[in-house]
This record gives structure tokens, C-alpha cells and sequence, in this order.
């Protein structure tokens, strides 16, 4: 099994916000162009989500199932990959400290995948989830970060600078 870790420095419910808004599946899994909620209301069991594959001038639709979900902790998924079969992925999220943790598992499941499945496959999966944590965590810590969701609790937010600008101009262009 490909198993990979990830601490996501904001709190595990900004990390579940982002895994249970059907609408944001392809901004972080990789390999994913397109996707949209088709089934269900995600992330209960059975709701699933339809994504797009692109490669090259070449696509593959398909379809990923919620098979488990423990609510703000936990979501199992059934990936179909068409001819490839299906991939189990669990995604759990733990408190730590005010961050989360969150831990990827992932293997296949059904189908070729799972009959051609080796070392080499599980050093791929390796790498996708390094480049899908990273994503999640990206997203997730643009969202919100432990600062930020204490003062709004509290009823004030922080001001935060735009990343990557020294700077905040107004309208004017005058800092």
C-alpha cells in the first residue's frame, strides 16, 4: 500500500471543507482536468463525482464513489480508472496540535491495476500523492490559517498581504 503523510498547517475542519466540496476534487488530485458532483450529495456513501483525464489530445472519463466517510475525519474513495480497474484511497485527517495531519493510503483495488500491481506502481503512487498533499495543502492553507481562524472565532480578522507581494496597493497604484 502507498501510504503518505502530509501537516497541513490550518486546522483539520479548513482541510475537510476542502475535501467535501465535490466542486474542488480536480484542484487537488492529480491528473484530474475537469470534475463535477454527478450522484448523490458528496461527500455521503454512494454520491459520486465525475472527473476527466487529459492526455494529450486524448480523454477519459470516469467516475469516483465515496465508499466511507466519518465526517470531518475520514474519507474512503473508489477511483475508476476504466481498463485500469479501481484504486481504494482513504484520506484521513488528524488533529495536531492546530494543525492536521493528513494521511493518504492508497492501492489498487479491481481490475488490471490490482493484478499488475508491484513496486514500481507503488513508487508512482508515491510520487502522485506527494504532488496531490501538496496541492490539498495549498489550497487548504490559502483558505485559512490557525491565526487567522482564532481571530475570526473571536469575531476580528487579521489582514493578511497577498502572497508574493511586498506591497498592497490601492486602486491608484499608490502603496
Amino acid at each position: 500500500m502507498a501510504v503518505r503523510h502530509r501537516l497541513i498547517k490550518v486546522s483539520p475542519q479548513t482541510v475537510w471543507d476542502v475535501l467535501a466540496d465535490g466542486t474542488r476534487y480536480a484542484e487537488w488530485v492529480v491528473g484530474t482536468s475537469a470534475s463535477e458532483p454527478v450522484r448523490g450529495q458528496w461527500p455521503e456513501v454512494g454520491s459520486a463525482i465525475a472527473y476527466e483525464i487529459r492526455v494529450g489530445p486524448w480523454r477519459l472519463s470516469n467516475e469516483t464513489v465515496v465508499r466511507y466517510c466519518d465526517e470531518g475525519s475520514e474519507l474512503g474513495l473508489e477511483a475508476r480508472a476504466g481498463v485500469l480497474g479501481t484504486a481504494r484511497i482513504s484520506v484521513e485527517l488528524r488533529p495536531w496540535g492546530p494543525y492536521c495531519l493528513v494521511i493518504a493510503d492508497e492501492h489498487p483495488l479491481q481490475g488490471v491495476g490490482g493484478k499488475l500491481h508491484n513496486v514500481g506502481v507503488e513508487a508512482l503512487i508515491q510520487v502522485r500523492h506527494r504532488t496531490m498533499l501538496a496541492r490539498l495543502a495549498r489550497l487548504c492553507e490559502a483558505e485559512g490559517s490557525p491565526q487567522r481562524e482564532s481571530t475570526e472565532e473571536a469575531g476580528t480578522e487579521r489582514p493578511r498581504k497577498p502572497r508574493g507581494m511586498s506591497a498592497h496597493r490601492t486602486a491608484g497604484g499608490h502603496g
